[in-house]
């Protein structure tokens, strides 16, 4: 029996992402025993995945990990994390055959450097599936997944502005600042949607979330709710399961509603879809302020605006009427590598 151990150390959008590869090569692999590799924090994203067979830990070092991986009787190993520690962790499993994926860091940096490079027309999701075309394995047409745990279902009709009605899920997190809307155009966002609303966000949102719903509220908008800081990941993701429409930054949730098949209004700042990081979804949509000179300035998202002005957020226009694209449409990959320029 072959056993594959696929490495995704981190994080929440990126460990999501390589579930559709996960899917092929346990269902298109004969026999195929799947374990994954990740950090404590972000195993309840693949836990409940009936694809993955066994979660392994990256607890104290890399030594353990592999002491894990050779009990278990490793034959292969799938890098799509392709870092220092995931090709350190490939080179304590000598007898195992690594399949490893190759990211396209250098187009996207080349893309930061001289903003008309053209990109390969990739989504990182199709560069997982690549790495294992080797084994046969094939896009099965299936997406992303994600299986929210049992105990951390929400009821939401609960929240009694909402009651029974449909509503969005508004995320407003981002690792970096220059993903974010700022306060005051969050707040912009919002007044644009007639629909119910439910803030999501982890603590560092938590007060953010608070002042935004009190000022909406005040302007009689008392169907908005702030869930910012109070819920864990999973109860996050149960709220974006039943949410009718997600808005979210580009993010870890963002990848979440695509894997639960939402339609996903994407919010782009000082990153950019050609990245090929964009929702993996049926319905998708692209909120951003095309043609800036300045964008892409980060590869992950910069902490301030290189150019002092933050034009990628604050020159952001709501309400009026967007595109939405469809990851089976094959045109749409070639359109998100040039949506950016505002020539898509």
């Amino acid at each position: 029996m072959p056993t594959f151990l696929v490495i995704r150390f981190s994080s929440i959008g990126d460990i999501l992402m390589t579930t559709a590869a996960v899917r092929c090569l346990k269902l298109q692999v004969p026999g195929a025993r799947v374990l994954f590799a990740t950090k404590p924090a972000f195993t309840g994203l693949v836990a409940a995945n009936p694809h993955v067979d066994k979660v392994l830990t990256l607890d104290s070092n890399l030594v353990g990990l592999a002491a894990k991986a050779y009990k278990e009787g490793v034959t292969h190993v799938v890098d799509l994390h392709s870092n220092v520690r995931s090709r350190l962790l490939c080179a304590m499993l000598p007898f195992a055959k690594v399949y490893r994926v190759a990211k396209g860091t250098a187009d996207r940096e080349a893309l930061i450097r001289d903003k008309r490079h053209q990109v390969a027309p990739l989504h990182m999701v199709d560069r997982h599936l690549a790495a294992l075309q080797k084994l046969g394995v094939c896009d099965d047409g299936g997406g992303l997944e994600y299986h929210v745990p049992k105990p951390d279902a929400v009821d939401y009709t609960l929240w009694a502005m909402i009651g029974q009605r449909p509503y969005a899920a508004v995320c407003l997190g981002g690792t970096h600042a220059c993903k974010k809307l700022p306060e005051e155009k969050a707040i912009e966002l919002l007044r644009s949607i007639e629909l119910p609303v439910i803030l999501l966000g982890g603590r560092t949102e938590a007060e953010e979330g608070q002042r935004i719903a009190g000022t909406l509220a005040l302007e009689g908008r008392w169907d908005i709710f702030s869930a910012c800081g109070s819920l864990t990941l999973g109860q996050s993701g149960s709220v974006l399961a039943q949410a009718a429409v997600v808005y979210s930054h580009d993010t870890g949730l963002m990848h979440m509603a695509a894997a639960l098949g939402k339609p996903v209004v994407s919010i782009w700042g000082s990153t950019v879809p050609a990245f090929g990081m964009y929702p993996y979804a049926r319905q998708f949509a692209i909120q951003q302020v095309a043609g800036l000179a300045c964008r892409p300035c980060h590869r992950h998202g910069a902490d301030v605006c290189p150019e002092g002005h933050f034009r990628c957020m604050k020159d952001q226009s709501f309400g009026h009427p967007l595109a939405w694209y469809d990851m089976a449409d094959p045109g749409t990959r070639a359109q998100m590598a040039q949506i950016h320029r505002g020539q898509a």
